[in-house]
Parts: C-alpha cells; sequence; structure tokens
C-alpha cells in the first residue's frame, strides 16, 4: 500500500525530528527513503540534519537513484545505494531508516550480534538481529555487505556504524527502529549486573505461534534459544545407565 507523495514527505520529516530527539542520529547522520509506487521513490538529502529538515530536503527519484521531478538544490545522499540494494531484494518493504543509535551501534561496534531469545516483543516483532560485516560508507561495499541478510532479515547491525530496519510503511520501519535501540540498552544493562536470561525453546515458539495469529508483516528469523538443561536426576540416570551399559560389554567380553 503506497501513501500519497504529501503524506510521505510530511512523514519523512516527522521521522526525522524524532530521530534527532532520541539522540539515534547527531549532525548530518541517518537517511530514510519510502516507494511512492513501483517506479518512484523519496529519499533524504546528503548534508542535512535530520532534525530540521523542510520538504525541499527530500529529493524524488526512481529506481536507479536518479533525481526526477522538480530541480533541487540539495544532493542525494551517497547512502542512497544501500536503500537501493534492499528495495530491489524486498518488494514487501516499503520504507528503510539508516541511523545511529547508540546501545545498537555499540554492540555493532563490539561485534555482538543481537541473536539471542531474549526479550518477548523483539522475538515477534524482528526476530534476530544480525551484523553485517563492515563496508566504507558511500560505497558500493555497504550495499554488498547486506546482501546476504535483506532477504530474510527486517534489522541488521552494521559493523562499526550503526543500524538499518526495513518496514512495510515509514513508521513499521521507524518503530523497529526504535525497538532495536530500547531493547539493545535493556540487554547492555542486564550484562552489567551479570546476567543475561536467554528464554528456552518451548517459549519462543509459543511467541513464533503469536506472530503467525497476529498476521506482523515482514521478516523475522527465530534467534538462538536456551537449550533445556538436564535436571539432577536425569543426570544421574544417564550415568547409572551408561555405567551398566559398559560393565555389560566388559563381561560379554570375559565370557568370548
Amino acid at each position: 500500500m503506497y501513501n500519497s507523495e504529501w503524506e510521505s514527505r510530511k512523514l519523512i520529516i516527522e521521522i526525522g525530528k524524532r530521530l534527532w530527539q532520541k539522540g539515534y542520529v547527531a549532525a548530518n547522520d541517518g537517511n530514510i527513503s519510502a516507494r511512492l509506487n513501483k517506479d518512484e521513490l523519496l529519499a533524504t538529502a546528503t548534508g542535512v540534519s535530520k532534525g530540521f529538515m523542510t520538504d525541499d530536503m527530500i529529493i524524488k527519484i526512481d529506481n536507479n537513484g536518479n533525481s526526477i521531478g522538480r530541480g533541487n538544490k540539495y544532493r542525494l545522499s551517497s547512502e542512497i545505494k544501500m536503500h537501493l540494494e534492499v528495495l530491489k531484494q524486498r518488494k514487501d518493504v516499503m520504507a528503510v531508516i539508516h541511523a545511529h543509535p547508540s546501545f545498537c551501534t555499540s554492540f555493532a561496534v563490539a561485534g555482538i550480534p543481537l541473536n539471542k531469545c531474549i526479550i518477548p516483543e523483539v522475538i515477534v516483532t524482528l526476530g534476530s538481529v544480525p551484523i553485517a560485516p563492515y563496508g566504507t560508507p558511500s560505497t558500493s561495499e555497504i550495499p554488498e555487505s547486506i546482501k546476504p541478510y535483506i532477504k530474510e532479515f527486517d534489522a541488521l547491525l552494521l559493523a562499526n556504524h550503526g543500524a538499518l530496519t526495513l518496514g512495510s510503511d515509514l513508521m513499521n520501519a521507524y518503530f523497529k527502529m526504535e525497538t532495536l535501540e530500547h531493547s539493545s540498552r535493556i540487554i547492555y544493562q542486564a550484562m552489567q549486573l551479570g546476567n543475561v536470561n536467554v528464554l528456552q525453546k518451548e517459549d519462543v515458539e509459543k511467541l513464533m505461534e503469536v506472530r503467525e495469529k497476529m498476521n506482523i508483516p515482514g521478516k523475522a528469523v527465530q534467534c538462538t534459544y536456551q537449550k533445556k538443561e538436564e535436571t539432577v536426576e536425569q543426570k544421574d540416570l544417564i550415568k547409572t545407565i551408561t555405567t551398566e551399559v559398559l560393565e555389560r560389554l566388559k563381561k560379554s567380553k570375559e565370557t568370548n
């Protein structure tokens, strides 16, 4: 479902303000794009603060990144290559957001993927969040680095760089960025407390059933769950059976 150009421009400006106000971007960081139809999209210009955007800082382009329509004094962000690669591979994606939120970017810098099943809301909406290998910003290295992940994931960490979220519309992509950063902060703080509990398989399967019933759009690759530990009784039973089997084998050899 496409939004009108007027509505899309209004939403991009609003989301840019939210990203800046929450500290997800600083100075001229970040970029936003949204499909208008199968042949056109809107994207933010380079060198502008996302917290102070005006309508002329949003550029209409075609699927190859060429500016179309009215003349504009602003230039398209060189990061558009990353957005175009996503939109090329995922016809279900209508909007893409790239930002540098502090906590999830810290995980990206530390090389720690957010791939464990920890917070129910994240399991349902995002699933596992991998780290795409480092690529030089503004070059084709980043589109190449995210290629293996685009088809299966709606949220990515970019090594030593930031985060990328894909959505069924602009607000969906933005809320995924909020969820990613909020959960990253919680996990970081739990790590400081010395323990992070990971949900078990049965709990994760129930959550995935909930996701299916809610018909949530997008992709969510199942995260890594905690394997159920053996109880003391189970361990003793295994030990007893093993000992008995070894004794029988020993007797069998002596008899022969």
